[in-house]
């Protein structure tokens, strides 16, 4: 009997749609049929039509610009710190046995308690926004790319080494491509943890993102347009995770014909 494929045409949409559909109902069920009051919990048309009132407005897209481009800044601090540190951790043993012992440790740390050292260290804005949501997304990135490099095939590369590829020439035609599932899939979860970084951020240290009409539409105990921007956030992370997914799967059906034919 076969398997079923999360990554069978048509599954990937039909089954998160169902689901979809399934927590709606759910939800419109639990605010018409217990008595919670709205305040609490809005029904489906409510948050339905605050959410149109709110993307109709010009500021709350200029909002969900700040929110995306300090996210996909911090992804790209956090992509040009671990890519090559990763490649170091893959090439040296002293490196490896130096700097992984500390990784673990550096992920007990809750990235909001970096914050106040982040406010010190750069001030306010934008640039230390960036840098909370480097620090959240350079980890699962890191640990993604070593993986992908040591999973490498080892006689593909001796090959390649046999016929002179050595250095950046190796990396690049060699090393990068073959382990671009590996750092895709780091980038798919990075991302959506750069994301959750910007908006805690926003929340801690100010900016002008989604982060403040969080803290906005709280103290106005307006639930509603809470959950509107929880939506929209969950809405961005989930664009960018099923763009960098299709790219990955891409990658992995081109690598596909060079293993048969090795």
């Amino acid at each position: 009997m076969t398997r079923a494929r999360a990554d069978e045409p048509g599954l990937g949409i039909i089954a998160p749609l169902l689901l979809l559909l399934v927590l709606v109902l759910g939800w419109w069920a639990t605010t018409s049929f217990t008595g919670v009051e709205a305040w609490r919990l809005p029904s489906p048309g409510a948050v339905a039509v605050r959410g149109v009132d709110l993307l109709s407005q010009a500021w709350m897209w200029q909002r969900i610009g700040v929110t995306a481009g300090e996210a996909l800044l911090g992804c790209i601090l956090g992509v040009a710190a671990a890519l090559p540190l990763s490649w170091l951790i893959h090439r040296s043993r002293v490196v490896a046995a130096a700097v992984e012992p500390f990784l673990g440790a550096t992920q007990a740390l809750p990235a909001i308690a970096l914050a106040p050292l982040l406010v010190l260290w750069i001030g306010y804005g934008t640039w230390a926004i960036a840098a909370l949501c480097a620090l959240m997304v350079f980890f699962p990135i890191l640990v993604s790319t070593v993986l992908g490099l040591r999973h490498l095939d080892p006689e593909v590369m001796e090959a390649a080494e046999l016929d002179g590829a050595q250095g950046w020439t190796l990396v690049w035609r060699m090393e990068a491509p073959l382990a671009a599932p590996s750092i895709l899939a780091g980038l798919r979860t990075g991302f959506t943890l750069s994301v959750t970084g910007a908006v805690v951020g926003e929340m801690v240290m100010g900016g002008e993102g989604l982060g403040q009409v969080l803290v906005q539409a709280r103290t106005s105990v307006d639930t509603a347009s809470m959950f509107v921007t929880i939506l929209v956030l969950c809405a961005m992370a989930t664009s960018v995770f099923v763009m960098v997914r299709q790219v990955e799967r891409r990658a992995r059906t081109d690598l596909r014909p060079s293993k048969n034919r090795s």
